[in-house]
């Protein structure tokens, strides 16, 4: 080797050493510098608190084990700290459990937790993230993608105290809400968890919601929200969940970022780490789980932008960080993690954890610090609820339906035909029409929601049921399959498509679908094509988690309405779809897209070109004319999209 070529590799490797150092620098310096704001009086009662643990008690501190796999007896000898209920867990694995026997485990947990570590309370967090929605009877609203429809904060801040209400009647403390995912491709499962595909409107609402949700949190009425997923979970490429989301360090900021600032804005007190991982497009550097992050956990968040509460795991998520398992992480805890959601593996992982920090593998200000957080967000609750434990502290029927009637989208209609007088009669075709399982999605009494019947929702009221009540039960007549009865016999018929109820993971449209909904659920097609040109105008209403392309179906209807998933309220629907009996102004239709839909059965991207309907599009219903032109139905792409 030359000389000229030694120099060239030592110039070579300083840049390349030099580019290493300063890009973790770059990450940083996207993100605004906060200061926190502590309480002098707050941190003394923690550090007080802090000295009276022992290292057992710190790690039973940070353990957050499943409500099916721990005891109060369990908590007591572990001096465990805080509780979860994942989707389908329930006390004594009973669904129609009342709020009372939910808040009699709360509290047999908190006796023993308090035996455990005396002025220490235990935290119990659960996933209500559209209401209540794992305890059945309580008002449902509709999820996310919904609400961003509305743009309307304060309904989102008045749906975060009613949810907080009914979690404070159960005897919880900690909402996993709200999701502040900025969409980029909507073949993600979890697309109805988002407000919307720009990053100011999520940050406008989920500031709104953390607002809520919290509001009265020292008094008993407020719970602890969750900014989750941090960060970008809804930037995977191609929607895969839990995958990996290319993003500049500006992109990560101020995109993905964007919900995070205004619930810090807000006061948020904990976050959730996101099971996907970052890789900087600018550096060409894999970042890996977020899990293991330490550079966007502590040094974003708990250091540049001055986070003060603590971090949470997801479910097992410390399973994924390389040289892990569900039952041992030291590297996701020296990363920032302070509680890690450990389901079904809690005594494991709380030996292995002891068994790091006694071999010097978790350095022990690393537990003190995380055990601080904790502290600090138990004391900032009033764990005395000022709400009754019964039903009626579940419900906000009358909120719920405003939010319905606010967050449908009309896309077509032919002018004069909504509302319907409310003398019409009406032929309604189906199985989603009378479905409150489908009404309601995903994250409903059981996790997929699709495990359930109308009777797991109580309270509830069917789209069908709404228009018997608001019609007459003889002026609405119920054929599921559209086969059975002549149109010709109707003043109009209403068609409810849906697609199957979904969660994380099972509800992401594969690799080798696509979003034409007639393909991935024909029965619906079908049914629509028996009713379709018959002489009576057809509206169709579709509850579904994303967008979709659905041009073949607007063709054959007169009015195509996006009615997301509705949740429990179906009154909400009929109140748009029929006049006023009144006689007051039919307010029409308000709601607007907060994610462009698809003109084609490949148009994924949040930001795609020459959609349907762009961000913000929407008719009222009111047009005096209307664009009757029929939409284009290109065929599927063979075999699949392009990638």
């Amino acid at each position: 080797m030359t000389p000229k070529h030694s120099l060239l590799l030592l110039a070579g490797a300083v840049l390349m050493a030099t580019a290493g150092a300063a890009e973790p620098d770059a990450v940083v310096q996207a993100w605004p510098a906060r200061k926190p704001a502590r309480e002098a009086a707050l941190e003394a009662r923690v550090e007080a608190a802090l000295k009276t643990l022992n290292l057992r008690q710190k790690i039973g501190q940070m353990t957050q084990p499943e409500i099916r796999a721990v005891t109060p007896d369990e908590v007591r000898e572990y001096g465990i700290g805080t509780v979860l209920n994942g989707g389908g867990g329930w006390p004594g694995q009973d669904r129609a459990a009342t709020p009372a026997q939910w808040r009699a485990l709360s509290e047999k947990f908190q006796a023993a937790a308090l035996q455990a570590t005396p002025g220490i309370p235990l935290i119990w967090g659960t996933d209500a993230v559209h209401g209540h929605n794992n305890v059945r009877g309580a008002t449902l609203f509709p999820h996310n993608i919904a609400l961003g429809a509305t743009r309307d904060a304060d309904l989102v801040r008045e749906i975060g105290r009613a949810t907080a209400r009914a979690v404070r009647a159960s005897g919880l403390h900690w909402a996993f809400a709200p999701t502040l995912a900025v969409v980029q491709d909507v073949r993600w499962g979890r697309t109805y968890e988002s407000f919307g595909a720009d990053p100011a409107l999520v940050k406008q609402l989920g500031q709104a919601s953390v607002e809520g949700l919290q509001d009265g949190l020292k008094e008993g009425r407020g719970v602890l929200a969750t900014a989750k997923h941090y960060i970008a979970d809804g930037g995977t490429r191609r929607g895969i969940d839990q995958g990996v989301s290319p993003a500049t360090p500006t992109e990560l900021a101020q995109v993905h970022g964007a919900g995070y600032l205004g619930a810090l804005d807000a006061g948020v007190l904990t976050v959730m780490a996101s099971f996907s991982s970052w890789t900087d497009s600018a550096a060409y550097v894999e970042h890996g789980k977020m899990h293991g992050n330490r550079l966007l956990l502590t040094g974003v968040l708990k250091e540049r932008l001055a986070f003060d509460g603590l971090i949470v795991s997801d479910w097992d998520g410390i399973g994924q960080v390389p040289g892990c398992s569900n039952e041992d992480c030291p590297a996701a805890i020296n990363a920032g993690i302070d509680i890690v959601m450990v389901p079904f593996h809690w005594k494991a992982f709380y030996n292995n954890t002891l068994r790091a920090v006694e071999q010097g593998r978790i350095p022990m200000a690393r537990i003190d610090d995380a055990v601080r957080r904790i502290l600090r967000v138990k004391f900032s609750v009033g764990m005395a609820s000022a709400v009754p434990s019964t039903m009626d502290a579940l419900q906000a029927p009358e909120l719920a339906r405003r939010a319905v009637r606010e967050s449908l989208v009309l896309l077509k209609h032919r002018p004069g035909l909504l509302p319907l007088k409310p003398t019409a009669r009406v032929l309604v075709v189906g199985p989603a029409a009378d479905s409150m399982s489908h009404q309601s999605g995903g994250w409903s009494v059981t996790w997929q929601g699709r495990d359930t019947s109308n009777a797991d929702y109580p309270q509830g009221t069917t789209l069908l049921a709404a228009l018997r009540q608001r019609l007459g039960a003889a002026q609405v007549v119920y054929d599921p399959d559209g086969g059975q009865r002549d149109p010709k016999d109707f003043d109009a018929v209403i068609a409810v498509l849906a697609e199957t109820p979904y969660a994380e993971g099972e509800g992401d449209v594969r690799i080798t679908e696509n979003l034409r909904h007639s393909r991935r659920h024909p029965q619906d097609a079908a049914v629509l094509q028996r009713v379709a040109g018959r002489g009576t105008p057809v509206i169709t209403l579709l509850y579904s988690g994303r967008p979709l392309y659905v041009n073949d179906l607007a063709n054959r209807s007169d009015a195509f309405i996006a009615a997301w998933q509705p949740g429990t309220e179906g009154a909400g629907l009929a109140d748009v779809l029929v006049a006023p009996a009144d006689g007051k102004p039919w307010t029409g239709f308000t709601g607007r897209l907060s994610f462009p839909w698809p003109a084609g059965p490949c148009q994924f991207g949040a930001h795609t070109a020459s959609p349907w309907w762009p961000v913000g599009g929407g008719l009222s219903g009111k047009e005096a004319r209307a664009d009757v032109k029929p939409l284009p139905e290109p065929a599927d792409p063979q075999p699949i999209c392009p990638l």
